[in-house]
């Protein structure tokens, strides 16, 4: 899988990948990730990629130009399953989405900044666009960090465990249960007996009764 990421600030980028299952998922070549600094496709002088906007509001605008010389030049090169703008107004991600995403195989990423990008961007070049939450950050930079972050680790090899994944939170529409590790007894703190009595069956029946009762208290819109 191949993840080309657009932006404005490559340096916001050099450490989310440096480490962990991204960083195992590089090394073992499961995932490429490259770094394209827009400013390198600007045609002025004075390599600028932002302007003010028409109509006189408040804010800079990422430019036209630069953005589409630099999708015509990758897309020239091989297909892309989507080219996703991550911004804050769009639809909040989901795992279900990532699931699907994690069936692709290459994927442009445009990290918006200042006051967002030309809208003609949107309107001819991308192909789906991605928050992570109903807030504001300085850029898209860190939105697409954690959408990689998200999918490879999806990836088949990318961690030693695949159910692992398959059992995380959102997976089932749920959140997940409590978890537990040694010691049993802590202080007169005590794990559940059931998760210590060897019998699967009720082992899972906990489980879900907990995460049933977790996403209740917690996120009942997911149970709509």
């Amino acid at each position: 899988m191949r993840f080309d990421i657009l932006t404005l600030h490559p340096q916001l980028l050099e450490g989310p990948f440096a480490h962990s299952i991204v960083k195992r998922a590089l090394d073992k070549g499961l995932v490429e990730i490259h770094i394209h600094n827009l400013r390198d496709y600007s045609t002025s002088k004075q390599k600028q990629a932002d302007d003010y906007p028409f109509g006189g509001a408040a804010g800079m605008v990422m430019m036209i130009q630069p953005i589409d010389d630099c999708i015509a030049k990758l897309t020239q090169e091989r297909k892309y399953n989507e080219i996703i703008y991550l911004c804050p107004d769009a639809p909040v991600l989901k795992q279900a989405e990532v699931n699907k995403l994690s069936m692709g195989v290459n994927y442009i990423l445009l990290c918006g900044h200042y006051k967002g990008i030309d809208q003609r961007v949107r309107d001819h070049f991308i192909t789906k666009e991605i928050s992570i939450g109903d807030f504001v950050l300085s850029g898209g930079e860190l939105p697409a960090a954690l959408l990689v972050d998200a999918i490879v680790r999806l990836i088949p090899g990318a961690i030693t465990d695949v159910t692992s994944a398959l059992t995380d939170s959102f997976q089932d529409d749920l959140l997940s249960p409590p978890v537990y590790t040694r010691p049993a007894d802590y202080k007169g703190f005590k794990v559940p007996e059931v998760l210590l009595n060897g019998n699967h069956k009720l082992i899972e029946e906990w489980q879900h009764e907990k995460a049933v009762e977790k996403t209740k208290a917690i996120r009942p819109d997911l149970l709509d």
